[in-house]
């Protein structure tokens, strides 16, 4: 026996000797050293995301509630304050239980060593490993002091749901700091420590309740707290945030992230615990976000939509998430949508959605996705024109169009009209360049942008913030080039801008320690890009109100509910109702809103961009002008009010009246006119056209002999005229009268009757002859002897083809010369004499 507990002796004193050197070797400094998240907060400093490899927030053991520390200790460690590392009686009891269940049932871990253990992963179930904690344990004790140990312990434990440490988890669970937290959300968060993901209220609501009314019994027991306020904290009802929430990952999320990677790189936006200040409007984000979902959905109801819906998604997502499956789960092909709003004078973007769901899918659809404008292109293919000396006033010839001049949808027949925003849209022939952006007319477009110029159009779209190539085709007015959605919302600023853009939209304004030390500054220098004139910039802009208060936008007003607010817009719809787009703006914000699918494909006919996008820009510029109110757009001074016809585009008279049929079949004259804006060179300086008395005559009016006759080149009295020496073959028309100015016919012969009646017989078949004299020939000679000398003019006769006869095959026969042939079987008979005087 005696030796038997030698033995035991020496191996102890070995195992603690050993134990005691390996607990001495860990470096206690990494207990502090805890990834703390990043905290994403808005332009308004509210918190709205995190960056993290573990979500957690650390906090000074004097922002931890003392209610939580009380209930912890309750908890887990009855006797925190009497240990010093380990209580040994408790392991004593726990050895005894789990040898007599054969397993661990049972730990007796002090708060020390659970700190111990989460600090330096000493996961292992055996009992080397336990003697090694509370060996571990006791070195902590004696270099940290208890609030230390505590602060650190809060700090570092895991809570569930992704959340690490108390302050994390207090803002995860109940959307609030650990410092504002109640007794009974404190008692929560104790009771779930033992099995965090099992026991989370995200979980299981009842077993949650049923740990926190443990911990608040054992509180009460340990005399922590009073009965009464016991009593109160169980029957209080906790109120739990949602999980999406929590965790806080969304598209302008995981953008903010990318960008501030870039700014400080990996390891310390993950790990510092920086506070990152944003240009994002929390609200307007939520605003959009709820929108975008809730409008969607309901284009998913309408009766001609055949594609996968989002609710059919979600249901085989969830199912393949809980099986483990999500390796052969496919990417969602349901109807997608995005969303980007910018500051007009900064750039700062406000408002990011990159699509519906970003769990499902992280494809940022308003960043990355190229996709066709459509017709919400047109607005900058009118501000080329206009810069071109056009105005809104200019008339423009709205008919079908070739299109092969467009190829839209095809090489052949004419253009399609699937932009005007109306399934019943009709040629309305010449009309303003105001009525045709207002009602989206594409063969008028197209017309004013042949006008204007394909590389005016692509010049002005690239300055106005554009990037992506646009290809130098006509196609391009109508919008069929593919760019992204925050560059079309970019250019839409120039509009309200009077002409000039912000350089590039961002999303980060600085960065910072937790004490407020600043670590990166985004602050953008203020650039602003001249894109157009004033004038110009306003034009257009008064044609996009026109056509939100009662063109193709209209139903945002009638239908959708938009404020009475100073605003513009634009609808877009591309060929074949693959991509619907919204973009407009007011005084402050611009926005543009896109529906369509990541693989393009038909929406369902009819899905207009005012039905599908309109709605959710509404819902987000009313959110906006509460918290920016607008103003007015200030006209520019050099733009003045002119009357002016709409029928020529010309000024207007006191006669442009059109009359026109009433309802009833009575004839009504109505006043054509209405005042336009445009700037002294572009303005008309010409009266109407098309109504009221002819155009004064600015030339001088002179009698039929006094006409003046324009001087020739060349005095022809000098010119030698060419002499036909031979006879002469000429085309059925003589289109260029080739003979009157070197010729000069000759009286016809009086024949004899026998010989009239042949002649006559003969011209009926094969026209007349006419015989005509050289100019040279000598004045003396008589008329007969110059008739004889003179060489024919003959006409040729067209080839009447006998289809009677069977087609012959025969040998070439040589031609005679022309005063050689047999009359009777010449295709060319002598034309006849021009009538006319000898001397003329």
């Amino acid at each position: 026996m005696a030796v038997l507990a030698v033995v035991v002796a020496v191996y102890v004193s070995s195992l603690v000797t050993d134990l005691k050197a390996q607990a001495k070797a860990f470096d206690l400094s990494q207990l502090e050293q805890m990834e703390s998240a990043s905290v994403i907060l808005d332009r308004n400093g509210k918190i709205f995301g995190q960056i993290y490899v573990e979500n957690r927030d650390t906090v000074p053991y004097e922002q931890l509630p003392q209610d939580l520390i009380n209930a912890v200790i309750a908890v887990e460690d009855a006797k925190f304050y009497q240990h010093h590392g380990y209580d040994l009686l408790g392991i004593i009891r726990a050895a005894l239980k789990n040898f007599t269940a054969g397993h661990v049932r049972q730990g007796a871990s002090t708060i020390t060593q659970q700190l111990a253990r989460n600090s330096f992963s000493l996961k292992e179930k055996t009992y080397r490993r336990k003697l090694l904690e509370i060996f571990l344990a006791q070195r902590i004790e004696e270099q940290f002091g208890k609030q230390k140990i505590m602060e650190l312990y809060l700090n570092r434990i895991y809570f569930g749901g992704g959340l690490y440490g108390a302050e994390a988890a207090a803002r995860g669970y109940f959307g609030k700091s650990a410092r504002e937290m109640s007794l009974a959300e404190c008692a929560t968060l104790a009771g779930l420590i033992k099995s965090p993901n099992r026991l989370s209220p995200w979980t299981d609501r009842d077993n949650s309740r049923e740990v926190r009314d443990y911990a608040l019994d054992r509180m009460r027991d340990l005399g922590l707290i009073s009965r009464e306020r016991c009593a109160a904290a169980r029957a209080q009802q906790i109120v739990v945030s949602s999980r999406q929430n929590a965790q806080g990952q969304s598209y302008a999320v995981d953008y903010i992230r990318q960008q501030v990677i870039a700014a400080v790189g990996w390891d310390r936006a993950k790990n510092e615990g920086f506070r990152i200040r944003t240009t994002i409007n929390v609200d307007l984000q939520q605003a959009a976000e709820d929108s975008l979902r809730a409008h969607l959905e309901q284009v998913e109801q309408h009766p001609d939509y055949n594609h996968q819906t989002y609710a059919a998604y979600a249901a085989s997502f969830r199912k393949a998430k809980a099986n483990g499956t999500m390796g052969d789960q496919p990417a969602p092909e349901y109807l997608q949508g995005a969303v980007i709003g910018l500051d007009n004078a900064t750039g700062d973007i406000l408002v990011l959605v990159g699509g519906r769901d970003f769990e499902h899918n992280q494809y940022n659809r308003a960043l990355q996705a190229r996709r066709p404008a459509g017709t919400a292109m047109l607005p900058f293919v009118y501000a080329a024109a206009f810069e071109k000396g056009m105005y809104p006033g200019s008339v423009v010839e709205d008919s079908p169009l070739d299109n092969r001049a467009v190829m839209i949808g095809g090489t052949t027949g004419i253009l399609g009209e699937w932009g005007p925003e109306s399934a019943e849209n009709r040629y309305e022939g010449a009309m303003t360049a105001r009525q045709a952006l207002v009602k989206s007319k594409n063969g008028a477009t197209v017309r004013i942008g042949m006008d204007a110029g394909v590389d005016a159009v692509s010049h002005l779209c690239s300055a106005a913030g554009i990037r992506s190539p646009l290809r130098p085709y006509p196609a391009t007015f109508l919008g069929s080039s593919e760019v992204t959605l925050a560059e079309l919302a970019l250019a839409y600023t120039i509009f309200p801008n009077g002409g000039w853009r912000p350089n590039a939209p961002h999303i980060l304004e600085r960065i910072e320690e937790k004490d407020g030390t600043l670590v990166w500054d985004g602050k953008q220098q203020s650039i602003r890009k001249l894109v157009t004139k004033p004038e110009t910039a306003y034009e257009v802009h008064s044609c996009l109100a026109d056509a939100l208060q009662s063109g193709t936008g209209k139903a945002a007003y009638t239908q959708f509910g938009l404020r009475k607010f100073p605003t513009a817009g634009k609808t877009g719809t591309a060929y074949d109702f693959t991509d619907a787009l919204f973009a407009g703006y007011d005084s402050n914000f611009t926005c543009a809103v896109w529906a369509g699918f990541d693989k393009p494909q038909k929406i369902y006919r009819g899905a207009f961009g005012r039905e599908l996008a309109l709605p959710i820009w509404v819902d987000i510029m009313n959110a906006a002008a509460t918290s920016y109110p607008p103003r007015e757009i200030k006209r520019p001074e050099n733009l003045k009010e002119i009357e002016i016809c709409s029928r020529s585009g010309l000024l207007a008279t006191d006669k442009c009246y059109d009359a026109v049929k009433t309802a009833n079949g009575d004839t009504v004259q109505r006043r054509t006119t209405y005042t336009e804006i445009a700037t002294p060179s572009q303005a008309p300086t010409e009266l109407c056209n098309i109504h009221g008395e002819p155009r004064a005559r600015l030339a001088r009016e002179f009698p039929a002999s006094d006409l003046p006759r324009a001087a020739l080149a060349v005095d022809l009295s000098e010119v030698t005229p060419v002499v036909i020496r031979s006879p002469t073959l000429l085309a059925d028309k003589d289109a260029y009268n080739s003979l009157k100015p070197t010729l000069k016919p000759e009286p016809p012969p009086q024949p004899t009757p026998e010989t009239a009646g042949n002649q006559k017989a003969e011209n009926v078949t094969s026209g007349t002859e006419v015989e005509t004299a050289n100019n040279s020939t000598a004045p003396g000679r008589s008329s007969n002897e110059r008739a004889q000398s003179a060489p024919e003019i003959r006409k040729a006769i067209p080839v009447q083809p006998q289809d009677k006869k069977p087609v012959e095959i025969r040998r070439a026969i040589p031609v005679k010369p022309l005063d050689q042939e047999d009359l009777e079987h010449t295709l060319l008979k002598s034309a006849a004499r021009p009538p006319g005087d000898l001397n003329e």
